[in-house]
């Protein structure tokens, strides 16, 4: 099947900052499987369900166990077993964390040639 991304896939870790609006003021946050992420968006798992179309902040460990703290826009989700699997977008992302990621991507690629 030919790849139609138009950017690789990492895998990070991170958190979900859950805040509803005209809430009670209390700031909740849910542990997500980020499973891929890239300059445009994530891929991710957690308990919680959220719903399409909706913001959050969040954020994301990067290789140098540096936090980018984010906005995502939820565009994709689906039930699984015993979790649910979202995709989101990024929010007015800068350029330099969008630039870190890259240096991710680039890193990655260069060890895993290294081991081959």
């Amino acid at each position: 099947m030919e790849e139609r991304r138009k950017s690789k896939r990492l895998e990070l870790t991170g958190e979900l900052i859950l805040n509803q609006l005209g809430g009670d003021g209390q700031v909740k946050t849910a542990k997500i499987d980020i499973h891929d992420c890239s300059r445009d968006g994530i891929g991710f798992n957690t308990d919680n369900q959220l719903v399409i179309g909706d913001n959050y902040e969040a954020n994301l460990t990067i290789w140098t166990k540096e936090v980018l703290h984010v906005f995502v826009q939820i565009v994709r989700a689906a039930k699984l077993e015993n979790t649910y699997n979202y995709g989101a977008i990024f929010i007015g992302m800068p350029d330099a964390d969008k630039m870190r990621i890259e240096v991710y991507e680039t890193v990655k690629d260069t060890l895993e040639e290294v081991n081959k």
